[in-house]
């Protein structure tokens, strides 16, 4: 008897308006058609307004598959990160920001991430204060994903990010905005608590998917990306995930 699984559906870069509604809501219903559950990873708005992630989470009231999702840096772009959270508490989007949560045998992580660039030349904390506080910023989002990692009992783990942690799916983009679409310091946590699979968004022009530096799938979801390689009828990626125990 084959080992039962769970299907993901993942998706990012939104960017949502009301004007977007006509061509995002039936993405998302062909979504949970296909899936169990169902990932946004970042940029669920465009200008980053409260309003904005009301509308989008009234648009997707009907949706019955659950949705997790974390913010990107265009849900930070007007500063009213905390509004946005509070608007989308008690909607159907679930919102994780170093939060964890289990669904169906599976444990999901969530943290927006940061930039700072990817291995040798990823940026360190020297020189102007801005910049220190810039390296901060990255560490301080990998730290929040690490600790929330290491609360999730459940194998199999998945994570999302807005930012990329390998330089890998980033490519395609110009190479002078790199550092600014990821940071190799989300990588470490992927590898020491072997998670399953990765999903990130942000880099709209990147690659579809790739691996940590120990094999850790990690998933390009940016929805003009998937655009471009699926087409309009499925642009999101699906994946099965085995679980150990028959779901309820």
């Amino acid at each position: 008897m084959p080992s039962p699984s769970v299907r993901i559906a993942a998706f990012a870069d939104l960017h949502y308006t009301s004007q977007q509604k006509a061509s995002l809501v039936p993405i998302v219903i062909a979504m949970a058609e296909a899936a169990d559950i169902l990932l946004i990873c970042g940029d669920l708005t465009h200008h980053g307004l409260a309003e904005e992630a009301g509308e989008l989470a009234q648009d997707l009231s009907g949706i019955r598959a659950p949705i997790l999702a974390v913010l990107g840096n265009h849900d930070c772009h007007s500063d009213q990160q905390e509004e946005i959270k509070r608007v989308l508490k008690n909607s159907p989007i679930h919102l994780l920001d170093g939060d964890v949560v289990e669904l169906r045998g599976i444990g999901f992580a969530g943290v927006k991430g940061f930039a700072s660039g990817f291995g040798r030349r990823v940026l360190e904390p020297w020189g102007e204060s801005v910049v220190k506080q810039f390296v901060r910023e990255a560490v301080e989002e990998s730290l929040k994903l690490e600790s929330a990692l290491a609360r999730l009992r459940n194998e199999p783990r998945i994570a999302l990010l807005h930012y990329s942690p390998i330089a890998e799916t980033v490519e395609g983009e110009p190479l002078e905005i790199h550092a600014f679409l990821g940071s190799s310091r989300l990588e470490e946590p992927l590898n020491r608590f072997q998670v399953t699979a990765a999903f990130h968004g942000h880099a709209h022009h990147g690659k579809a998917e790739g691996k940590t530096s120990t094999g850790v799938p990690v998933y390009n979801v940016s929805l003009p990306l998937l655009r471009q390689q699926n087409g309009d009828a499925s642009p999101f990626r699906v994946i099965e995930v085995p679980i150990s125990a028959p779901t309820t």
